[in-house]
């Protein structure tokens, strides 16, 4: 199963977000060969998960319904 996914980090900068691992910016280990994957909310601001056709989870409210 995967991590929960949150809708609004109070600090989306200091993850990559591009895999479940969910690694600290400086040290990625998916090996991807990429850059840090920013979080949605750095790019399309705190409603994304609308835009996307997602919905907050009810036993989570702060991570969003897979």
């Amino acid at each position: 199963m995967a991590r929960p996914f949150p809708l609004n980090p109070k600090h989306p900068e200091r993850l990559c977000w591009g895999c479940d691992l969910y690694c600290a910016a400086e040290q990625l280990k998916c090996g991807n060969g990429s850059g840090r994957t920013l979080h949605p909310v750095e790019t399309q601001g705190e409603d994304w998960y609308l835009a996307w056709g997602l919905e907050p989870d009810p036993e989570r409210p702060s991570h969003v319904k897979r």
